[in-house]
């Protein structure tokens, strides 16, 4: 199975700092994607237990072990609504 980047709003180069596309001029989330996506030439790759949204919470899948710098694969963005 081929690993693949997600053409998402999060490594789209039109995502703007305030969370506003450029091109439809309206708020979006890192999990939308549409026909205008241009990839950004560097990516974010700030995925760890400060990124994550489950990070000190109940539904951590591993809180003996979680803390900053650390990454697992349940991760999840802090940042899922649009």
């Amino acid at each position: 199975m081929a690993i693949r980047l997600g053409n998402n709003c999060g490594n789209c180069d039109n995502l703007m700092t305030d969370q506003m596309c450029k091109v439809h001029g309206v708020k979006v989330g890192s999990h939308y994607t549409c026909d205008s996506f241009e990839m950004k030439l560097e990516l974010n790759n700030d995925r760890d237990c400060n990124t994550c949204l489950r990070f000190q919470r109940e539904d951590c899948a591993n809180p003996s072990k979680a803390a900053p710098g650390m990454m697992c694969s349940v991760w999840a963005p802090l940042s899922v609504s649009a």
